[in-house]
C-alpha cells in the first residue's frame, strides 16, 4: 500500500477489518471451530496463539474464504464469506503454511502472474515486482527457477506476492515457522509495515513470545475456543506467581524478616536462609519491601524478582496439554470411586439389587400358594439368590470407604 492511498476502513467509522461472532467449524464428529468471536481493527496485529490442534488454520480459512463456516456471523472488510467470497479475496491475502508458488517459474515470473500485478502496465508491474523482491531478500535468486529455493525462500516468495495485492486484510498462517533468524526479521517487518499502512493483520502462531512481539492483541485459542483476548499485559495480569525472593545471611535475620511480612502466603525455606513474597514483582512493590527492611535496619544477602511471562500465561490458560487440576477444595476421586463422588461398588449394587429382589418376591409367591411345606424347602433357594445382593454391597462397607478421601482433603488419605 503506497503512501498517498487511503486508510482503508469507511472514513470517520469504527467498522472494524475483521468481524467474526459465533463461528462453528466441525468436521465429522470432531469440532475445529466452537463459538469463535474476533474483532480486529485496521491498523492493527491480531496473533491467534495456541497449540498444533486449536483450529488456528481452519480460522483462517473460513475467514479467507476458502473454507466454509457451518455456522456464525463473519464480516472480513466488509464481506461475508458465504455469499460474497470473491471481492472478498481481492480485498484480502492468505499465506498459508505450503507457499503456492509455481515451481517451473522464477520469482519474478511468480509475481508478474498474480491478479494484481497483471493489471498494472507491463513497466508498473515490474517496478513493483522488484521493490517486493528486494524487501523481502530475494534479488539474489530472482530469475532461478522457484523449485531450486529453500522453503524459507519459497515462504518469503509467497509473502511478497501476497504483498502484490495491497491486501486490506492479511491472513498469515505461523508467517515465521522454519524461517532462519535473517527470514523471521523480514517477515516481522512486513507484518509492521502492513499495520502501519492501515492494514489489518492476523496471523497464527504456537510461539507465545512471537506472539507477544509482534501482535497489538492476543487471542489464545484453545480446544476451537478463545479462552483469553487482550494485550500481552493484560493476559499477564490474569496469570499469578510472581514474588519477591530475598535471602539473609543468618537464620536470626530471617526470622526477623518472617516476623515483618506477617502474610499467611509468605513462604519462609530455613534451608536458603530465604522468605518468599508474593506480589506482581513491579518496581514499587521491591521498593516498599526495601523500606521496610530499612526500617528494621536489616540488609539481605540478596534479592530476586520474578515475573509471570507470556509463557506462563499461556501454559495457565490452556492447561498446558495437561489434564486441569480439580477445583479447590475438592478431592480427586480415588480409585474405586466413580466421577460423581458414588463408589463404583455401591453403583453395582443399586442395578443388581432390583433383579435379585424380583426373582426372590415371584418364588415366595409361588412355593406361598403350594403351602407352608413349600415354602420352608424354597427357603434355602431364596436365600442363595440373596447372596450377591448382600456381598456385592458389603464390598463398598467401611473398609473402602476409608480409603477415598473426605470431601474437604486434597491430599493423600
Amino acid at each position: 500500500m503506497t503512501a498517498d492511498q487511503a486508510v482503508p476502513g469507511p472514513s470517520g467509522t469504527d467498522t472494524p477489518a475483521v468481524l467474526v461472532r459465533g463461528l462453528r467449524k466441525a468436521y465429522g464428529r470432531r469440532t475445529a471451530l466452537d463459538g469463535l468471536h474476533l474483532t480486529v481493527s485496521h491498523g492493527t496485529t491480531f496473533a491467534l496463539l495456541g497449540t498444533g490442534s486449536s483450529g488456528k488454520t481452519t480460522a483462517l480459512r473460513v475467514l479467507a474464504a476458502h473454507t466454509p463456516a457451518d455456522g456464525g456471523r463473519i464480516r472480513i472488510a466488509g464481506y461475508d464469506p458465504g455469499t460474497e467470497a470473491h471481492p472478498l479475496r481481492a480485498a484480502t491475502g492468505l499465506l498459508s503454511r505450503a507457499p503456492a508458488v509455481d515451481g517451473r517459474l522464477t520469482p519474478d515470473e511468480n509475481l508478474l502472474l498474480t491478479p494484481a500485478l497483471r493489471r498494472l502496465p507491463a513497466p508498473r508491474a515490474r517496478v513493483r515486482a522488484a521493490g517486493l523482491i528486494e524487501q523481502l531478500g530475494l534479488t539474489s535468486v530472482a530469475t532461478s527457477p522457484a523449485a531450486a529455493l529453500s522453503g524459507d525462500l519459497r515462504r518469503r516468495l509467497a509473502l511478497a506476492m501476497l504483498l502484490a495485492g495491497e491486501p486490506e486484510v492479511a491472513l498469515l498462517d505461523e508467517p515465521t515457522e522454519g524461517l532462519d533468524a535473517v527470514g523471521r526479521r523480514l517477515v516481522r517487518r512486513v507484518v509492521r509495515d502492513l499495520a502501519a499502512d492501515g492494514a489489518a493483520v492476523v496471523f497464527t502462531t504456537r510461539s507465545p513470545h512471537e506472539a507477544a512481539r509482534l501482535a497489538d492483541r492476543i487471542g489464545v485459542l484453545h480446544r476451537g475456543r478463545l479462552v483469553a483476548e487482550g494485550t500481552r499485559e493484560e493476559l499477564l495480569r490474569l496469570v499469578p506467581g510472581g514474588h519477591i525472593r530475598l535471602y539473609f545471611a543468618t537464620a536470626a535475620d530471617l526470622a526477623t524478616a518472617a516476623g515483618l511480612f506477617r502474610l499467611h502466603t509468605a513462604e519462609l525455606d530455613p534451608t536458603a536462609l530465604s522468605l518468599q513474597i508474593p506480589g506482581d514483582g513491579s518496581a514499587g512493590l521491591v521498593r516498599a519491601v526495601l523500606d521496610v527492611l530499612d526500617d528494621a535496619r536489616l540488609v539481605p544477602r540478596r534479592l530476586s524478582v520474578h515475573s509471570p511471562g507470556i509463557e506462563d500465561a499461556f501454559a495457565a490458560l490452556t492447561g498446558d496439554g495437561r489434564q486441569p487440576a480439580p477445583p479447590a477444595g475438592r478431592a480427586v476421586p480415588a480409585v474405586g470411586v466413580a466421577a460423581g463422588g458414588e463408589p463404583c461398588g455401591g453403583r453395582l449394587w443399586r442395578h443388581s439389587a432390583l433383579p435379585v429382589m424380583a426373582v426372590a418376591l415371584l418364588l415366595l409367591a409361588l412355593f406361598a400358594q403350594l403351602g407352608p411345606r413349600a415354602l420352608l424347602g424354597a427357603l434355602p433357594v431364596i436365600a442363595l439368590c440373596a447372596v450377591p445382593l448382600f456381598t456385592t454391597r458389603t464390598s463398598t462397607g467401611p473398609e473402602h470407604q476409608r480409603a477415598a478421601p473426605s470431601p474437604g482433603r486434597t491430599g493423600p488419605p
